[in-house]
């Protein structure tokens, strides 16, 4: 009896065994295949981290001003989802801008070259549609990550050439478009066509003076997809959003969500029907206030489906997200940037060369790389992105290019961070201006075109970030070096004439 005992212990405990090798497997074969339905691309995070470059996300607004982010500083209204954003990663407070105006700033940062050497140099237009064209000599960031092997596309608005030219999105490296060619048609948020690539794509609800099918919804939704179709594969993704730019138009539902907050309101009368509209000639608006909130309100939410798209298809963890704007903001079609303090503590707004028009937010993201919660002071400027991305995609930097890396600046190797020894603007309209940020120096200079020899206005950054005190007098010895970085810091364009010549 006893020996039959432990027999029955013996396979008793054989059994158990068995059971708990049985388990163990199951639960292995479950959690891979959770791990495998997880990972949309067929392959583990940490697979994909080691085995591929980052993708590469470069949201750019469109006359957003410093202070119209709640982590930037505004209070009338909140941006949750770029606040997260900026929670995750690094707020840059001092980096500017390409020009104070659209083409030029864009050109700056497509070449990495600053307005005293980049193609195009200000905002002129070629019709029926488009602007001047970058040539095709001209290398681009987006040509530089097709050479490294990944897939670009560009969704919003480009401006840096009319359809099929040099300079279209297509021949300047995008393997992908879809958005607004023409920044002057991008004026409008109901137009009747939008460009994919070479095909001009009518948009039936808006004709005539209706407005029913509202693009930046259009244009998200290709973005998206963007994101969904090449989540294999590393891509670099370019979303030029018109928001908030004039004209001020959304949603009526997010309108709603504002009316009678922003008292008194603001109206503007502006061309709704006739020969120019929807040809550049911004909309009326009675509701200038709430319409401008609803429009934040409207690109932070797309800014928050972005991340959340790049979160659901697993790649977070290997996507950088930078957030941006083209220059300060704008007081056209009923644009208020006073009442908002756009511009944050700054001077200025759009086409000027003070602060407010040129200094703009900047967020980089980049999970366990950059730091959450982050801030820098790093001095950058749009020319700086390109050769900060040839880091990554191992693509050697155009010996004329004006920028440098703030790579080591986003991975908090601030002791090998290179800095600038200036920064240079010129603007080639209301008169001619340019200007320099040296050190805590800021010189501004205009009426260039109608006197090449007009006084130097110096401000001390450090002291004076509202250039309130024009200091010029007391420091002759900065204004000369000034003066000679204006003389120095640019090449001569016969398309873009800004010389002693006056035009």
């Amino acid at each position: 009896m006893e020996t039959l005992k432990k027999l029955i212990k013996k396979i008793i405990h054989r059994m158990h065994k068995k059971i708990f090798l049985a388990l163990l497997f199951v639960s292995f074969v479950v959690c891979s295949c959770k791990l495998v339905k997880e990972d949309k691309n067929d392959q583990t995070a940490l697979e994909m981290s080691t085995t591929r470059p980052p993708n590469v996300i470069y949201i750019l607004a469109d006359d957003l001003g410093y202070g119209d982010l709640s982590c930037y500083g505004q209070e009338k209204f909140k941006t949750p989802n770029i606040d997260r954003l900026a929670k995750r990663g690094m707020i840059f407070t001092q980096h500017y801008a390409g020009s104070t105006v659209c083409a030029p700033s864009r050109s700056a940062l497509m070449t990495g070259m600053h307005t005293g050497h980049t193609i195009v140099r200000g905002n002129k237009e070629v019709k029926p549609e488009g602007q001047y064209p970058l040539p095709d000599s001209t290398y681009t960031l987006s040509e530089m990550f097709k050479k490294a092997g990944y897939v670009t596309g560009a969704f919003g608005k480009w401006g840096l050439g009319y359809p099929g030219s040099e300079g279209d999105p297509n021949n300047q490296g995008f393997d992908v478009f879809y958005g607004y060619n023409c920044q002057r048609l991008g004026h409008n948020y109901y137009p009747g066509h939008l460009w994919s690539n070479q095909d001009s794509i009518v948009i039936p609800e808006n004709s005539g003076t209706d407005k029913i099918t509202y693009a930046p919804d259009l244009i998200h939704e290709k973005t998206l997809k963007f994101i969904r179709d090449n989540r294999s594969s590393p891509f670099f993704l370019y979303v030029p959003s018109i928001i908030p730019h004039a004209e001020l138009a959304a949603p009526n539902a997010l309108i709603d969500k504002y009316r009678g907050k922003f008292l008194p309101e603001r109206s503007y009368k502006g061309v709704d029907s006739g020969n120019d509209f929807r040809k550049g000639a911004y909309g009326s608006q009675k509701e200038a206030h709430a319409t401008f909130a609803a429009m934040i309100d409207l690109l932070d939410q797309q800014v928050g489906e972005i991340m959340k798209e790049v979160e659901l298809m697993g790649i977070a963890d290997n996507t950088i997200i930078i957030f941006t704007s083209d220059n300060g903001p704008h007081t056209e079609g009923g644009g208020d940037p006073d009442y908002f303090s756009s511009n944050g503590p700054f001077k200025g707004t759009k086409r000027d060369l003070y602060e407010g028009g040129i200094r703009v937010p900047m967020i980089a993201s980049w999970p366990g790389k950059i730091e959450a919660g982050s801030v820098s002071d790093h001095v950058s400027a749009f020319w700086d992105v390109l050769p900060t991305f040839s880091e990554i995609t191992k693509v050697e930097v155009p010996s004329n290019t004006d920028g440098i890396s703030f790579m080591p600046e986003i991975l908090g190797q601030k002791d090998i961070q290179k800095k600038h020894e200036y920064l240079y603007w010129e603007f080639h309209e209301r008169g001619g201006r340019q200007a320099v940020r040296k050190g805590k120096w800021k010189a501004v200079r205009y009426g260039v075109l109608k006197n090449p020899n007009a006084p130097i206005e110096l401000y001390d950054l450090s002291k004076d970030l509202g250039e309130s005190t024009n200091i010029a007098e007391q420091h002759p010895e900065v204004v000369k070096v000034m003066e000679g970085i204006m003389e120095d810091a640019r090449t001569p364009s016969d398309i873009f004439k800004f010389d002693k010549n006056p035009i």
